[in-house]
């Protein structure tokens, strides 16, 4: 970043934890958000007033002096985060306005709110991107095992990959609760309408037996299932439910 450039950040950053106008340019004993209109700090103060990153309020005239009072725009705030990290931007700000708590007024301590909040969405849109991101190198490194395995293992048949593909699918838009066997079954069958259960549980087992998804256990009285022929039973173990490895 040039020296134009920070300077005309750091303005633009000061400006945006004051929402009241500020001159323009230093004035005598009053702070301005530029230290003078000459060399590289002059230049950035003519570019915030020519690119619209800062607007001017009002001017004052005394004497030969004219004072511009100005503010920033929604222009000079994408500015800011286009050099430096939105993150790192409002973590500042919140830094600042935390430290000049005794003489904030009242918006200050709105603004400091709004900060945290912002920082906190950002963290938890992080969190869900890493998430993502995890579950899709689960997905690759499966893959990558599937092309390593040996080739005496039959391939998956074509009901059976759309069942992992719902699975997966249904994770991804948010499902929190294990796919119980009647809705799994029940959904290929709109593209595979020769399945029958036996087949279906069969497959399954299979399906299991290559890591590939997990069988949860009923826990309760058998006659609680809304649909108990749906049930997988093996031995005393009976499964109703079913979820991605």
């Amino acid at each position: 970043m040039d020296a134009r450039t920070a300077a005309l950040v750091a303005a633009l950053k000061e400006a945006m934890t004051r929402p009241e106008e500020q001159p323009l340019v230093k004035v005598g004993k009053l702070p301005g958000l530029f230290a003078s209109r000459s060399g590289a700090v002059g230049e950035a103060a003519h570019q915030a007033l020519r690119d619209g990153l800062l607007e001017v309020v009002r001017t004052e005239t005394k004497g030969k002096a004219t004072t511009e009072w100005v503010r920033i725009t929604p222009r000079g705030v994408q500015f800011v985060y286009q050099h430096e990290s939105p993150r790192a931007v409002l973590e500042e700000l919140l830094h600042l306005l935390r430290h000049d708590s005794q003489a904030a007024p009242h918006w200050a301590q709105e603004l400091r709110a709004q900060l945290q909040g912002l920082i906190n969405r950002y963290n938890d849109l992080l969190d869900r991107q890493l998430a993502v991101l995890a579950h899709l190198q689960h997905r690759v490194e499966e893959a990558l095992r599937r092309i390593e395995a040996p080739a005496s293992e039959p391939p998956m048949g074509p009901w059976q990959l759309d069942a992992l593909a719902y699975l997966d699918q249904r994770k991804a838009a948010g499902g929190t609760s294990p796919c119980q066997l009647p809705e799994l079954f029940n959904a290929l069958r709109t593209r595979h309408s020769t399945l029958d259960l036996a087949a279906f549980h069969s497959g399954l087992a299979e399906l299991r037996e290559r890591g590939a998804l997990v069988l949860l256990p009923f826990e309760g009285h058998l006659s609680d299932l809304a649909e108990p022929e749906f049930a997988l039973l093996e031995g005393p173990a009976v499964y109703y439910g079913v979820e991605r490895a």
